[in-house]
């Protein structure tokens, strides 16, 4: 009996101090978009939990777009399409608060422009497009640089069209 409680109270010890090393990172934006534009479902996942485990503002738009780039990561169609809406409601939610978000308004071009049909998530490709061109000099090295890397994939963005 007393060797069960040792061992519980050494990896509750043990799971302690992974978490804290995990609330110790801070949320990186150069990650987050090295995540999102991955296609490594790890990376994705390791991103998730620094973002969940961070203060940084507006963290569920931040969460919302990596839940749904992992749905798009995954096998099962069922958990396909439960996290994408999982992602898409918290996602939305942020974007809602705060409308004149170009960086978000960026995501949910990105993730519009790749999301299947099925998952009816089109509708503001042309209006986000039209933002992100206004807004694209007034954003931080970090998301300019991001943008310019999606145009390569992009087949409704140019390079071109951001100078």
């Amino acid at each position: 009996m007393g060797f069960k409680i040792v061992a519980i109270c050494f990896f509750m010890l043990i799971i302690t101090s992974v978490n804290g090393k995990n609330l110790q990172q801070k949320f990186d934006k150069a990650a987050f978009y090295a995540a999102m534009s991955s296609g490594d479902l790890d990376e994705v996942n390791r991103e998730l939990v620094v973002i969940t485990a961070s203060s940084t503002p507006n963290k569920d738009g931040y969460e919302g777009a990596l839940l749904m780039r992992k749905a798009g990561l995954i096998k099962r169609p069922a958990e396909k399409l439960k996290l994408f809406k999982a992602g898409r409601i918290k996602f939305d939610t942020a974007l809602q608060n705060d409308k004149d978000n170009t960086e978000f308004r960026f995501l949910r071009f990105a993730i519009q422009e790749h999301a299947p049909k099925i998952v009816k998530y089109n509708k503001d490709l042309q209006a986000d497009k039209q933002f992100i061109l206004k807004e694209y000099k007034n954003l931080p090295t970090i998301v300019q640089q991001a943008i310019l890397g999606y145009t390569k994939n992009s087949k409704i963005l140019t390079a071109q069209e951001l100078n």
